[in-house]
């Protein structure tokens, strides 16, 4: 497989973004559905179901979203990266068989209140099995921008932790391949002396406070 090849992902991811994370220098999603060959970035604040936001049909009981929430793993004596709850919050008892039978994820692309409005904009996402990740290290990213929470992940290292314990590690990996190669051209910039306020503002803005998901 070349380096540009999409890697071949058996279960779907779909990001939703919302307009304003489109102007954000940080921003991963399009990487993210570049490196994938079944994934899909649609862009806006509502859709009526899973099937417009998708574009073709799909059976909700199959899909999981990203949950804005969070939940202590360590409480219920849980430690692996990714956790399903169940309807009321909490880990559900059937852990396997729900993230088995997933045929893809819905990721939130946004800051955190870009995509807490998303969540409450689309109401059928709670027709989803709900996820969240409890991932052992924190975002690669590391100073270039702040999270409000440890286990926050960019879309892109989000993407990469689901599709590891879904799919397998090559899709991890191919993923966090290209997180290191956009990370290496950010970094330089970030690295250089200040310029005008009317030229550092977006990286300014994309490293304080954000969250891919």
């Amino acid at each position: 497989m070349s380096a540009t090849e999409p890697i071949e992902n058996r279960r779907f991811v779909l990001i939703l973004q919302h307009p304003q994370e489109k102007k954000e220098a940080l921003g991963t999603a399009s990487a993210t559905c570049s490196a994938l060959r079944r994934a899909s970035l649609v862009i806006g604040l509502s859709w009526p179901n899973l099937a417009r936001a998708l574009g073709r049909r799909a059976d909700a009981k199959q899909w999981a979203v990203l949950y804005l929430g969070s939940v202590h793993p360590s409480s219920y004596g849980l430690d692996q990266e990714i956790i399903a709850l169940d309807r009321h919050g909490q880990p559900a008892a059937d852990q396997q068989a729900i993230l088995k039978a997933l045929e893809g994820v819905v990721l939130l692309d946004g800051s955190w209140s870009e995509a807490k409005a998303l969540w409450w904009r689309n109401p059928w996402l709670l027709k989803l099995h709900r996820i969240v990740l409890n991932p052992q290290g924190t975002s690669r990213f590391g100073r270039l921008r702040r999270e409000p929470r440890r286990e926050s992940l960019s879309t892109i290292e989000a993407a990469a932790l689901v599709l590891k314990h879904l799919d397998g590690v090559e899709a991890e990996a191919a993923l966090l391949d290209v997180l290191q190669g956009l990370l290496a051209q950010v970094r330089p910039i970030s690295q250089t002396p200040k310029q005008p306020a009317r030229n550092a503002g977006s990286l300014r803005r994309g490293a304080g406070g954000r969250r891919g998901v």
